[in-house]
């Protein structure tokens, strides 16, 4: 007794969860969570409608993106859900009808919350670099900042931080000037 082994997390594991969670399998662990609260979904929702609008099907768009939102990613035995990715129409040419994609994207956002900061922070964008992936966004509605990191040699360099209401270009999409006072809804009140 107490020499009890965990077994490894199975993509059924995954699919066994209720609506109202997200889960994914991370070093052979299943870590599922509810989904995200308010600041959080507008903070995502308008940046990828306005990255969607400027790099994919925009009329003035530059475009060579395919951006999408809460993307699967089979990595191995691990399955990532980044909030947003985009993959360069260079390197996925053709938006395939998959269940999941298995390339890498070229850039991925994670919007930060409570519950998933440090996965986020930490052993996600450690599978990101391990995965060839550009660029990593983190944006935190709670402190109202967006970190800009782009993977060099392997590893995370800081290529920007930014704050409150500031107009940033920031790699890959510099492109657009990006207000982020546009991702931080006024206060909202408490139900």
């Amino acid at each position: 007794m107490g020499n009890e082994t965990k077994r490894p997390a199975t993509y059924e594991d995954l699919v066994a969860l209720p609506e109202n969670m997200v889960g994914q399998i991370i070093d052979g662990e299943l870590i599922a969570q509810p989904r995200p609260a308010s600041p959080h979904a507008v903070a995502h929702s308008v940046l990828g409608g306005l990255l969607v609008s400027r790099f994919q099907v925009g009329q003035r768009a530059p475009g060579g993106w395919w951006i999408t939102n809460e993307p699967e990613l089979h990595f191995g035995q691990d399955v990532l859900v980044p909030d947003i990715a985009g993959w360069r129409r260079e390197r996925m040419p053709v938006m395939r009808r998959v269940p999941f994609f298995t390339l890498a994207p070229d850039w991925v956002c994670e919007v930060l919350s409570p519950s998933t900061r440090n996965l986020d922070r930490n052993r996600k964008r450690e599978i990101y670099a391990r995965e060839g992936v550009g660029y990593v966004w983190l944006v935190d509605p709670a402190s109202r900042t967006l970190e800009v990191f782009a993977r060099w040699e392997g590893d995370w360099v800081l290529r920007g931080q930014y704050s409150g209401t500031a107009c940033v270009r920031a790699e890959p999409f510099e492109e657009l000037e990006l207000d982020l006072e546009a991702l931080w809804p006024p206060e909202l009140e408490a139900p």
